[in-house]
């Protein structure tokens, strides 16, 4: 595995300082202003971004400021060369709108006009909006709230916040662009997630669909296509920091000593082998398997074990575990995106919960909410806190991220953090709170192993979900709320009446008393499949401007309007239902790739 996990360079972020072109005075009284303004920005975002891998974003500025269409054709080749996968246009004063616009419709774009009244930095930002929209080019605008002095090399706290908002996006729908989804076997149970949309990829997300029969991973463990040095280190290394839990089935369905032996061996190698088929691997290359070493440049992938390969092989649990996680033997990494049943809506979710916060994400099944009288006549308790008008059990077969026991912590308060801030001690300690138990064979008849855990309470955490609607396509639906734990035994007797053995998150969606949002039963009534992609951190507002700029309108989101941040053409179709805007402006602008 290479240093950069993808093919593909990582994008970088363009910063275009456009100018007044007048010469003999106006413009070279802007130059310098013009062009510190674009380093400014350059090194905020360099040293507040992060790429996947933890390198810092790297920012690309024009050669020269852009006072015209000449100087914005050499910004957009220079741009081409470099790998710019952002564009922003920064200026303190008035320029020629359309002849210095970012004309590449496919690059998110933002512009930034300066506040201030000596040169009506504003007033181009009004003109080259207009541009945009009328051209069909949807572009960001972003206007600091108070006035600021000529010359002026601070940032505004706001326009910090709609630079680093956009900035996030738009890294975020550019790592997805050219990069593959695997689908490994078919659809799962019916699970309608699970039908790949091939259109909906290649036009929304700009990436192309790649799929492999499961019958792969018995080829490979059978012919030992996999690295064989790594596979026993794995081993050594889950046998001594791994805890296997307690097997409860039924006596009659328990499988032998030796088959669960075999269960664990085979998972390890199932995750060994998942890695290779999405990003490839040297190692194969050098066993003489060059074909396999390649890989299919995933980003994400879907595995759909149920039926056909669970009622007779390990469930994915362990191998979806581990790659969504942020650490295995290898030590700490990036999490790799794996969807459960091969439900690649929900994956995509994922990627983009992870592209906006490095952070690893947690797949599960919005499976059961609550009410405060049902949990009271169940355990003869009632429900406080934050989770005194109901819950919203998460749960899904074993595979959730380990990050997601939340274990992690910054000033003593749990969190998921990037990978390259996780310390030893985080991961000993969220080792030391999972239990890997024999998969329940009821469910899965071939064995296997899923992880058993209870998320730590008061963590802020943002669900989020694209679904599929036939005429309108793909919609993206948000809940930003928290964590909750509740006592031992009104978990265990919540916990006991599913099945004990998956990982466990009581959440709370925040309520607005409207809409979804009226109540918690609202919420869970209104979601729209059976599961979820949970993420830390309240980032419905990432969410909605990444959705924007993929043109996915978001159906219920519990996100206060200060928050939102979407391109100016949005305003121009309605400033008074924000949301049927969003939908008219994604059907008006079409996928961004179409």
């Amino acid at each position: 595995m290479t240093k950069e996990r993808y093919i593909g360079a990582l994008p970088k972020i363009g910063i275009r300082p456009t100018i007044d072109g007048r010469r003999r005075g106006v413009r070279e009284s802007l130059e310098e202003t013009t062009m510190n303004m674009a380093n400014n920005v350059a090194k905020f975002l360099s040293e507040n971004l992060k790429y996947y891998n933890g390198e810092s974003v790297e920012c690309v500025i024009a050669d020269t400021c852009i006072g015209g269409v000449a100087e914005a054709a050499q910004a957009a080749e220079k741009f081409k060369k470099e790998g710019v996968g952002v564009s922003l246009t920064v200026t303190p004063c008035w320029c020629y709108g359309s002849e210095t616009m970012d004309m590449d419709p496919h690059l998110p774009k933002a512009v930034w006009g300066f506040n201030g009244t000596e040169r009506p930095g504003a007033v181009y930002l009004a003109a080259s909006l207009a541009g945009y929209n009328q051209k069909g080019i949807p572009a960001f605008g972003i206007y600091g709230h108070d006035v600021q002095d000529a010359g002026d090399p601070t940032i505004p706290r706001d326009v910090q916040k709609k630079l680093l908002r956009f900035a996030k996006a738009g890294l975020a729908a550019a790592m997805l662009k050219g990069k593959s989804y695997l689908a490994m076997g078919s659809v799962s149970m019916g699970i309608a997630g699970s039908i790949v949309k091939d259109d909906f990829f290649q036009e929304y997300l700009g990436m192309r669909n790649e799929y492999i029969d499961m019958s792969e991973f018995v080829r490979r463990m059978d012919l030992e296509i996999y690295d064989k040095e790594e596979y026993e280190k794995a081993l050594q290394w889950a046998d001594e920091n791994l805890t296997i839990g307690e097997d409860i089935n039924k006596e009659e369905f328990k499988r032998t000593d030796e088959e669960k032996r075999s269960d664990w061996e085979r998972s390890i190698k199932m995750t060994l082998i998942a890695r290779d088929l999405m990003i490839g691997s040297d190692k194969l290359k050098e066993m003489g398997f060059e074909e396999e070493a390649n890989g299919h440049n995933a980003l994400i992938a879907g595995f759909q074990g149920q039926r056909q390969w669970t009622d007779y092989f390990p469930n994915g649990d362990f191998m979806e575990t581990f790659l969504n996680s942020s650490f295995d033997w290898n030590g700490k990494r990036a999490p790799y995106i794996l969807a459960t049943e091969n439900d690649s809506l929900n994956g995509v979710t994922m990627a983009m919960g992870n592209l906006l916060t490095n952070t690893a994400q947690v797949f599960a099944d919005v499976r059961t909410y609550w009410s405060p009288d049902a949990v009271k006549r169940v355990t003869g308790k009632e429900l406080t806190g934050k989770a005194a008008n109901g819950i919203i059990h998460l749960l899904n077969s074993g595979s959730a991220a380990l990050d997601g026991t939340g274990r992690q912590q910054i000033d003593g308060k749990p969190v998921m953090k990037p990978f390259w801030d996780i310390t030893d001690e985080e991961v000993k300690e969220t080792l030391e709170n999972v239990q890997f138990r024999p998969a329940s064979t009821e469910y899965f008849r071939g064995g296997g192993y899923s992880s058993d855990f209870t998320t730590k309470g008061d963590m802020p955490v943002t669900i989020a979900r694209i679904n599929y609607v036939k005429g309108l396509g793909p919609v993206l639906q948000i809940a930003e709320g928290h964590t909750v734990e509740l006592e031992n035994d009104m978990h265990d007797t919540l916990d006991l009446r599913t099945d004990p053995t998956w990982p466990t998150t009581w959440f709370v969606p925040n309520l607005t008393g409207e809409g979804a949002f009226t109540d918690v039963y609202s919420v869970m009534n209104n979601w729209g499949a059976n599961h979820c992609a949970l993420s830390y951190g309240h980032i419905g507002d990432d969410l909605i401007t990444l959705a924007s700029i993929l043109r996915i309108p978001v159906n219920m989101h519990n996100v206060e309007a200060s928050r939102i941040f979407r391109p100016s053409a949005w305003n121009m179709l309605g400033t008074d239902q924000p949301e049927a805007a969003d939908y008219q402006a994604c059907k008006n602008f079409g996928p961004l790739y179409k």
